[in-house]
C-alpha cells in the first residue's frame, strides 16, 4: 500500500468517527500518522538486511563494484546507501585497497549523488550506466583517464565499411598508415585514429551506396596519387601503394599477427614492419 493510499485511509477513519478537534487533526490520529511513517521508513530495512557491498578485486589492488549485482532494493535511498558506501570504503581502506570503480545503472542513479559526497567522481557513462571513480591509494591519483581516442578494430572495421559503401567485398592484408588527430571537431573533443588498411579485393563490381557515397569508381593509382582533386591523405597513400607495388609490399606493410595477452583466455593483434623469415619472434636470438 502506497504512503498516500495508507495515509488517506487512515485520515478517513477518525474523520467518520468524528476524531478531528477545532479543524485539526487530534492527538490520536497524529501518533497513528507517525508511527506509520516509522514503520514506512524502515521498510526498506528488512529488505537490505545484512547487505555489504563487495566488489571484484584486480590486480592492480581495485575493487570494482557493480551496483546491478549488489542486491540494492530497487526504492533504496540516497541516505541508506550512503551508510553502506561509507561501511565499505572503512573496509577496503583496512584492507589497503587502492582505487573504488562504482558502476551505477540509470535505474539507482540516487546512488550516484550519495557517492558524490564520499569523494567519487564521474568516470566515464555507456549506454545504460555510469562508472565513478575514488582514488584510495597515497598521493595524487593514478587511476588512468577514460579513452581520448576512438579506434575500431582495424581490419574488419575497413572489410565492412568498404562493403557496405561500395558493394565491394575484400579481405584484409595489412595496416598501412595512421593519422593521429588532437580535438578532432567530430570526436566532442577527443583525439581521433584514423586507420588505413591495404585490403584485397574479392569482387570488383560497384552497388554503391547512395547514402553514404555520391560517386564510386575504380581509378588507377598513378591517377590518384597525382590529381590535385583529392585529399593530401588520399594522394600519400596512392603513392606508397605504387611503392608497393613496384618494390613489394613487404616494404611498405604493417603486418597483421595475433598474440595471446597476458589475460587468460584472451588475444591481441601486433602490427609491425614485417620480419624477415630468419627473424621470427620464435627463432629470434637469444639476448645471451
Amino acid at each position: 500500500m502506497s504512503a498516500c493510499a495508507a495515509v488517506s485511509k487512515l485520515l478517513r477513519l477518525f474523520v467518520f468517527r468524528g476524531q478531528f478537534c477545532g479543524g485539526r487533526t487530534c492527538g490520536v490520529t497524529r501518533t497513528a500518522v507517525r508511527a506509520w511513517s516509522r514503520t514506512a521508513t524502515r521498510s526498506q530495512f528488512p529488505r537490505a538486511e545484512g547487505t555489504a557491498l563487495t566488489g571484484r578485486v584486480d590486480r592492480y589492488g581495485g575493487v570494482t563494484v557493480n551496483l546491478a549485482d549488489a542486491g540494492l532494493p530497487a526504492d533504496v535511498s540516497e541516505s541508506f546507501f550512503g551508510g553502506l558506501l561509507r561501511d565499505a570504503l572503512v573496509r577496503w581502506r583496512a584492507e589497503g585497497k587502492v582505487a573504488v570503480w562504482l558502476r551505477v545503472p540509470i535505474a539507482l542513479s540516487r546512488c550516484a549523488a550519495a557517492a558524490a559526497t564520499h569523494g567519487f567522481a564521474f568516470h566515464h557513462a555507456r549506454h545504460d550506466h555510469a562508472v565513478l571513480a575514488l582514488w584510495l591509494g597515497e598521493g595524487e591519483s593514478r587511476l588512468p583517464g577514460f579513452a581520448t581516442h576512438q579506434v575500431g578494430v582495424a581490419g574488419a572495421t575497413a572489410v565492412r565499411e568498404v562493403f557496405e559503401e561500395t558493394g565491394v567485398r575484400s579481405e584484409f592484408r595489412s595496416l598501412l598508415s595512421i593519422r593521429q588527430q588532437h580535438d578532432h571537431p567530430g570526436a566532442f573533443g577527443m583525439s581521433d585514429m584514423y586507420v588505413i588498411c591495404r585490403l584485397r579485393p574479392l569482387t570488383y563490381d560497384i552497388d554503391f551506396c547512395t547514402q553514404e557515397c555520391l560517386r564510386c569508381e575504380w581509378l588507377p593509382l598513378g591517377e590518384l596519387a597525382r590529381t590535385a582533386d583529392t585529399t593530401p591523405i588520399t594522394s600519400r597513400v596512392a603513392a606508397l601503394l605504387l611503392r608497393g607495388l613496384e618494390r613489394g609490399f613487404e616494404h611498405i606493410d604493417l603486418a597483421m599477427e595475433e598474440l595471446p595477452a597476458v589475460y587468460s583466455g584472451r588475444f591481441y593483434q601486433l602490427y609491425h614492419r614485417q620480419l624477415g623469415p630468419t627473424l621470427h619472434s620464435a627463432d629470434a636470438p637469444s639476448s645471451n
